[in-house]
């Protein structure tokens, strides 16, 4: 049986680092594992407790929902926006910890990873993404973590997926939500 990540990507921009850090993850997935890539982040609207309604939910959201119950845990790709976490990761969140105490997120295997331009590869936001995830409940993996700096500079013309030192880091994150994921054990 193998293990299914869900990784969600927090840049919508096509040409994205963290996209194609995800990329990297779904392509060099060890034996045993599958990373399904999220698409239609974007189509989500902001969390609204009003328009969360059980039944009437819009679709986008309960698509998302329904993608990480379907998940044995999730990889998180955030890249750095004004030294925080992207609203659309967050909002994400925000729609996956509904409804409160029994969302998705409840228990569920979780690291973040990313790339970001500046000298510490987005650090700031991937810690702020791993605080909201485990405040919304999700089993955050603290010692599984991947920041790349430099990545205009690193990715001009190479693709984290052949940049040996990326792939090794991703190889040894995917091992450990591996490890954690309840079908696993």
């Amino acid at each position: 049986m193998s293990v299914r990540i869900l990784a969600l990507v927090g840049s919508l921009r096509a040409g994205s680092h963290n996209r194609q850090l995800a990329e990297a993850a779904v392509k060099h997935a060890p034996e045993g594992v599958e990373v399904v890539l999220y698409e239609g982040l974007g189509l989500i609207p902001f969390y609204n407790e009003d328009i969360d309604v059980e039944g009437s939910a819009p679709e986008a959201a309960t698509t998302l929902r329904t993608a990480a119950a379907q998940a044995d845990a999730l990889l998180l790709f955030s890249p750095e926006y004004n030294g925080t976490i992207p609203a659309v990761l967050k909002n994400a969140i925000d729609w996956l910890s509904r409804p409160y105490g029994a969302g998705v997120l409840s228990g569920k295997p979780v690291a973040v990873v990313g790339t970001a331009f500046g000298q510490y590869g987005g650090v700031w936001a991937q810690d702020e993404t791993r605080k909201a995830l485990g405040i919304a409940g999700a089993a955050v993996l603290e010692d599984a973590k991947l920041s790349i700096p430099g990545s205009v500079v690193r990715f001009a013309e190479t693709h984290p997926a052949d940049d040996s030192e990326v792939v090794e880091g991703l190889t040894k994150v995917l091992a450990q939500l591996s490890e954690a994921a309840p079908t696993a054990a």
